[in-house]
């Protein structure tokens, strides 16, 4: 057999690199900041400009390569970091979980897209008794180091940190470093995640220096006594060799008062009791600093400066606890991602993920799947953010080939696995953030899950080992499964048998697909995770959409995704699966999912006497953190605004609060709302004071119309009859009907052609990425895509003042035998006002039909320049039966393009429900739907099938008119592209319905829509 080339041996870990150890920077000064801690000793950043050289494989390289004589003028220039397929190199490549070649592990193919690297650095000295270590943060996939000539050393696992030592190979003066990057590697048969196919050095590369006799390593630890109140600090130090150091320990808190100062050999462990530090928790995240002089002879040797959180987590029974409480995890999956740079970020963009985050109520994060920069740690500890840590382990490519646990049940591969947690572990151990410590993602289990457990525990016992692919609990501290169900016809899991098998904590490590417009259903998540303490929350996949971004010829921005780049296979848009687009905008699931995790829920006791009921969903702190403002309002009138005292209420309690309402004279037809707004008191690390934590909204008051009052109307009124058509006319108005179809075919008024196509039936709507599933069946199964009408029965009658029409047919689809049995009704008023409604009994062979509609109800259209839409219902964003928390009632009004939401995928978008009137604006003239029962409605500039066929939003060209769907109920959302479809309770079902509204053109001015709409 070969000798196996080095990037296919899966025995060989690495070359020369240094034992994994904390990430930190030492200082000979004891400044504090990065910057200064830099200042003490050697540090250059080597981001920037390299030349670059880009071979199809390996043995392309030019024999002297790695030399200083090697002639780089002609290669071109790469940014470090970055990914080269972010730069024009190779190929853009997007799959959910196949490997982009045969599964002969460990080999790798011969055509292996190779980088090399080169800069200079000059070093002006050399100072004796310091060690220059050159630190790679991420390299994909595996990487040979040469300085000067000389091979220095090869890694590889490719997002995790790789340090080597050059201290004997540097010259004072220019020094040459190159690195030779392999896109793949046996390492890649690790890596095999959810994500863009990305090479290159993608994470900062630095030069600097320590002293040799200095820490070259250290653990801090903190353990609380049984009651929570006093801790002990443990610090464990590391020297390369033992030369009588000692080290000066100092804590200080955020005050800089010291809280202790003493000494101890560098041998030894140093333990000291911390009475009443104050805790670290998410919703507290409060850091000490220690520092640790470092002397040898009563000279100081260096100043290292480490935070300190003081926390414990532990297992007791089926929960997990930290600081001695049943946190509830509230969180996202994090994937690195720059629409623009791929895998390549920044501490800002990091920090910004993580500000947006907090300002959503999320307290959690899962590294999926794979460790983070180590800056993004530094911000979890300083906002406040339990933290899963995730090896950079993915094997799910082996699923497609029967044999799963192929190398994850294999020992040759043992070392290969247990150095991915054990680097992991290293470098991160010091963070109090880190809760979890988790093997990996989707490798099947076995032999080497087993030993990387072991290490685990052996190595941090202050920390939780977590693995989904644990299906049977054997070595995971927690019950971890992903996109479990609520409810299913077959015997699979669902949360019910969560609830009652699992003997440990469990959590949701994935779930809440939020592809496109979705997920559904998080409510009933959330409440059982409230309602049974063993359930500890769990995490949406996942935050960003990983859209690649683009400009079109005609200079439009919009996102690619698998398939946009030729590669073969790719999974499509299931990138696109954020609560952030690519443009980090917050998409409507994150505002939903804030609200659903939101500190404060209230519920209303009595609402009459206003007497409301606050529940603390806080795991720590009391409500006193938050002011609240109490506004009444009259539709879209401000009666009153008012600052409420929050009742005190500690964390996990409930309180009652009592409000009086405004003295107002009530209004026939108005809706009267209490909106109650918590607020920050004072600033937070991530949110200026008065921010808007969490809103609620009642109905406090709503007054029933009057009776229309009976009008006399002597207006003229034309009927026209001909063979096929009706032409109804008034004094400033006409509408036309098809008696052939039973259709509204327009109305005018003035010289405006106001609706363009009347109310039809429709059941159809652009398939969201959670129709995924569906869509095969509604198209070749149930044809629904094909609807026909059958006209049994038009009659006409003229009567005094209205004319009417009622149509009697029988609409189905192409070769199914259900359908609906339907009656239109149209009455035409002598003033112009348009009365309309359909009466829908499902029929035929009922048990042929579809379990779901995607929707039930009307669509129109209508003249493009009413594009100012106001209504009262749920707004202001687009809600749904499944995904509405976030929404509240009241009066709303936006533009048709701002209601449009611009998923990348085009899809449906911009329902809102429970509305009772929406008006339609061009100027002055409205014209105003009232319906006789609560609605859905959506307008757009597009069909339905515009949407459907679009692929990107540079694929939509607007109509010349406006699309208006009025829908008795459309289909909820669920989370199917990944997950659970939709609830029963939510499905728009095979029943019978009805749908009755009026049309009418009025001069209204901008501010009085509400008005008007209740007097008529």
């Amino acid at each position: 057999m070969r000798q196996l080339k080095r990037w296919e041996n899966n025995k060989l870990d690495g070359i020369n690199r240094m034992e994994p150890r904390a990430d930190f920077y030492t200082s000979g000064n004891g400044l504090e900041t990065e910057s200064e801690q830099h200042a003490g000793s050697y540090f250059e950043s080597l981001n920037g400009k390299w030349r670059f050289l880009f071979l199809e494989a390996p043995e392309y390289s030019p024999e002297d390569f790695y030399k200083t004589s090697c002639k780089t003028e002609q290669w071109d220039e790469i940014e470090v970091p970055g990914n080269w397929q972010r730069q024009g190199y190779g190929k853009m490549h997007y799959s959910d979980l196949c490997y982009n070649f045969p599964i002969i592990p460990p080999l790798v193919p011969t055509e292996n897209p190779t980088g090399i690297y080169r800069r200079t650095f000059d070093l002006d000295q050399i100072i004796a008794g310091q060690q220059y270590i050159l630190r790679f943060q991420g390299v994909d996939s595996a990487f040979e180091v040469y300085v000067n000539d000389q091979f220095i050393g090869y890694s590889k696992g490719a997002r995790i940190q790789s340090e080597f030592d050059l201290t004997d190979n540097l010259v004072e003066g220019t020094n040459t470093l190159t690195v030779r990057v392999f896109q793949w590697s046996d390492g890649t048969y690790l890596e095999d995640q959810d994500m863009w196919w990305l090479s290159g050095i993608f994470r900062d590369v630095e030069l600097f220096s320590r002293p040799k006799e200095g820490l070259y390593d250290y653990t801090v630890q903190t353990y609380f006594d049984s009651s929570f109140k006093d801790a002990e600090l443990v610090v464990d130090p590391v020297f390369s060799s033992n030369a009588g150091q000692q080290i000066t320990y100092t804590l200080s808190d955020k005050s800089g008062e010291t809280i202790f100062e003493e000494t101890e050999a560098g041998t030894k462990s140093f333990v000291k009791k911390v009475a009443a530090p104050r805790q670290w928790s998410a919703e507290d995240p409060y850091l000490y600093d220690l520092t640790m002089t470092v002397k040898k002879d009563e000279a100081v040797i260096e100043v290292v400066t480490q935070k300190v959180g003081f926390r414990q987590v532990e297992v007791q029974g089926n929960q997990f606890l930290v600081n001695g409480v049943a946190i509830k995890l509230k969180g996202v999956n994090r994937h690195d991602y720059s629409p623009k740079h791929g895998r390549t970020t920044t501490k800002e963009s990091i920090e910004e993920d993580i500000v947006l985050m907090k300002q959503h109520n999320i307290n959690a994060v899962r590294t999926s799947h794979y460790p983070n920069a180590p800056y993004f740690y530094d911000l979890c500890d300083q906002y406040g953010m339990y933290v899963i840590d995730e090896a950079d382990l993915e094997c799910h490519g082996f699923e497609l080939s029967e044999d799963y646990a192929w190398i994850s049940d294999n020992p040759e591969w043992e070392e290969a696995y247990v150095n991915r947690i054990k680097r992991t572990i290293h470098r991160d151990k010091n963070h109090p953030s880190i809760i979890m410590w988790s093997l990996g993602n989707e490798s099947a289990f076995g032999h080497n899950f087993r030993k990387m457990t072991e290490y685990a525990k052996k190595t941090d016992p202050t920390r939780l080992v977590h693995y989904e692919g644990d299906f049977e609990v054997e070595v995971s501290d927690v019950y971890s499964t992903m996109y479990t169900w609520l409810e299913r016809d077959d015997d699979k899991l669902t949360m019910d048998k969560v609830i009652t098998k699992t003997k440990k904590p469990h959590i949701l490590c994935e779930y809440g697909h939020a592809m496109g417009n979705g997920p559904g259903n998080l409510k009933e998540y959330q409440d059982l995770f409230y309602k049974h303490d063993h359930l500890q929350g769990g995490f949406i996949w996942e935050w960003f959409d990983h859209g690649i971004e683009t400009v079109s010829e005609e200079g439009e921005v919009y996102y690619r995704y698998g398939g946009d780049f030729g590669d073969d296979p790719n999974n499509g848009n299931f990138c696109i699966d954020g609560l952030l687009m690519p443009d980090r905008t917050p998409s409507t699931s994150l505002v939903e999912y804030k609200k659903v995790i939101e500190p404060v829920q209230m519920k209303a006791v009595n609402l009459t006497a206003g007497l409301y009921e606050l529940t603390n969903r806080l795991d720590f702190a009391s409500l006193d953190q938050y002011s609240l403002t109490c506004a009444f309002y009259e539709d879209d009138r401000l009666i009153e605004e008012r600052e409420v005292d929050v009742p005190e209420t500690p964390a996990r309690t409930t309180s009652v609060l009592h409000i009086d309402y405004p003295e107002v004279t009530l209004l026939p037809g108005a809706l009267y709302t209490v909106h109650f707004v918590y607020r920050l008191k004072e600033a937070a690390t991530w949110a200026d004071k008065g921010f808007e934590v969490t809103r609620s909204v009642f109905v406090w008051d709503e007054v029933k119309s009057l009776p229309a009052a009976t009008e006399h109307l002597d207006n003229h009124l034309d009927v026209k009859e001909e063979t096929a058509f009706v032409t109804v006319k008034g004094e400033h108005f006409s509408v036309r009907f098809d008696k052939v179809r039973g259709k509204m075919l327009e109305a005018v008024y003035g010289d405006k052609k106001v609706i363009e196509k009347g109310p039809e039936m429709n059941f159809w709507r652009a398939p969201i990425d959670n129709d995924m599933y569906l869509v095969e069946d509604y198209k070749t199964k149930y044809f629904m895509h094909l609807p026909h009408e059958s006209v049994r029965d038009v009659v006409c009658r003229k009567k005094e003042d209205r004319f009417e029409m009622d149509v009697h047919t029988y609409y189905g689809t192409t070769n199914s035998a259900w359908f609906y049995d339907l009656v239109y009704t149209y009455i035409v008023h002598s003033n112009g006002t348009i009365d309309f409604s359909i009466d829908g009994t499902a029929a035929g062979r009922k048990l042929l039909a579809p379990p779901m509609l995607p929707r039930l109800g009307v669509s129109l259209r209508i003249a493009k320049d009413f594009d100012t839409v106001s209504w009262r219902g749920l707004g202001p964003l687009e809600n749904y039966a499944d995904s509405r928390q976030a929404a509240y009632p009241g009066v709303f009004s936006h533009s048709v393009d701002e209601l449009f939401v611009n998923y990348v995928m085009p899809q449906e978008n911009g329902n809102h429900m429970d509305c009772d009137w929406i008006g339609l604006a061009e100027g002055e003239q409205t014209l105003l739907i009232k319906g006789e029962k609560t609605f859905d409605y959506s307008v757009s500039r597009y069909e339905d099938s515009d949407l459907e066929k679009a692929q990107h939003t540079i694929d939509l060209k607007k109509r010349d008119y406006l699309v208006l769907n009025i829908d008795a109920r459309q289909n909820g959302l669920g989370s199917n592209s990944c997950g659970q479809d939709q609830l029963d309770k939510y499905r728009c079902k095979f029943d019978d319905f009805s749908l009755a509204f009026s049309l009418a053109l009025e001069e209204i001015a901008k501010d009085q829509v509400a008005e008007t709409a209740r007097d008529k």
